[in-house]
């Protein structure tokens, strides 16, 4: 059987070198595939003015699967100083090229998942009756729409005559901002489809449904963003009532929920949102298994079959050029395993898992954040294990 090519996309910073650990895993593990390198980040913004150039999107249109590293994004002036001076006049706009490929190739549904390891010094403790400690087991999946709501893109700063005519349309509009010259306002929007919305809430239904959670929360904000908010929960009632009545449904405003996530975190099982919040909502969680080092995600079209499966992590440009990489590798290799998943590789997938899970619990080794130290060039003279030492431990274990 031929083998599968997966799209390597190692992007920016510290993205090069877990993907490369993350790679050596795999093959460790038995698995094995065809790497093709696809360009993507911030030198292809500095040197062509596009940071996902064509070439990357038809190979990935080719091969259906990305394993992603991370990616360097900064705001609008920042990113316009630093385009090669023979680029500056063609009116180029940096966008973040993550985005990009979610939009284009339509990959709205985006899985996170949010598990607490045995052992694991970072995981989320609380103090219980009698001055006793708990540390409550967190199994959280957040699914995330993907490419609509505050990340659509949509927006404008002094907007065209059109647009504030047609927001001029709105009495709220007239009341609080009709004053305001035009060339004073920016403005975003929050889009939200039902043809998306429904997709998404289908697939944390149906996840819930294969892996026996009992609940499936809406965490959005349906008391003030009556429209978009409001119309996520309405479907989510709709569709538990209609085929899934076994599963209930919750509904958390955003921010309660970022209080509730500590107090209580082990009540919450699937967990779905609008792309802003499920951002906000996912890294909440992932704080109290550890942080983004251990913070894994996919993001796919389950029409088309393309996937994309990266840590959640950035580039932490501060660490690239450290003599020895010191930054943890287990969300890329985690992510590694969601592709896993995803092109039917469980056997692998459960392999690496229990080999991460056996290192944590051993304690024997562990990364800067792990130990809790800054992240500083001496954390490996001080004890911490380099990324390459946290790669080799786990191999060892497969």
């Amino acid at each position: 059987m031929a083998k599968r090519t997966i799209v390597a996309l190692p992007g920016d910073g510290i993205g090069k070198v877990v993907l490369e650990e993350a790679i050596r895993v795999l093959e460790a593990a038995g698995f094995e595939a065809n790497y093709v390198e696809g360009d993507i980040g911030w030198e292809f913004w500095c040197n062509e003015g596009n940071p996902l150039p064509q070439r990357t999107l038809d190979l990935i249109a080719e091969h259906k699967i990305g394993l992603f590293g991370a990616i360097t994004s900064k705001p609008k002036d920042e990113a316009f100083e630093e385009l090669a001076p023979e680029l500056k006049d063609k009116g180029l706009v940096y966008s973040s090229p993550i985005v990009g490929l979610r939009q284009h190739f339509g990959l709205d549904i985006c899985l996170r998942p949010c598990r607490t390891y045995k052992g694991n010094p970072l995981n989320f403790i609380r103090r219980g009756p009698g001055d006793t400690i708990e540390e409550p087991e967190v199994d959280v999946v957040i699914f995330r729409q993907n490419t609509e709501g505050l990340y659509g893109g949509v927006e404008w700063s002094n907007p065209p005559a059109q647009v504030h005519d047609a927001l001029m349309t709105h009495p709220k509009f007239i009341k609080n901002f009709g004053a305001t010259p035009v060339e004073e306002l920016s403005v975003s929007t929050r889009i939200f489809t039902k043809k998306a919305t429904e997709r998404i809430l289908r697939a944390a239904f149906e996840h819930a449904k294969k892996y026996g959670y009992k609940s499936v929360t809406v965490c959005e904000k349906p008391n003030v963003i009556r429209e978009t908010s409001g119309m996520m929960y309405k479907m989510a009632q709709q569709i538990q009532k209609a085929d899934f009545p076994e599963i209930e449904v919750w509904n958390t405003n955003i921010d309660a929920q970022m209080m509730w996530l500590t107090k209580n975190p082990e009540n919450y099982g699937v967990i779905v949102a609008g792309n802003m919040f499920g951002d906000i909502v996912s890294d909440g969680f992932a704080g109290l298994i550890g942080g983004l080092g251990f913070a894994c995600s996919a993001q796919y079209n389950p029409e088309t079959g393309i996937g994309v499966f990266e840590p959640t992590h950035g580039s932490a440009p501060k660490y690239a050029d450290y003599p020895v990489s010191i930054v943890n590798p287990i969300a890329m290799v985690e992510s590694a395993c969601m592709m896993l998943d995803f092109i039917d590789e469980q056997t692998i997938a459960t392999r690496i898992r229990k080999a991460v899970a056996e290192v944590v619990e051993e304690g024997k080794i562990w990364t800067y954040d792990m130990a809790k130290m800054v992240g500083r060039s001496d954390v490996i003279e001080k004890g911490a294990a380099s990324t390459i030492q946290m790669a080799d431990t786990i191999i060892a274990k497969l």
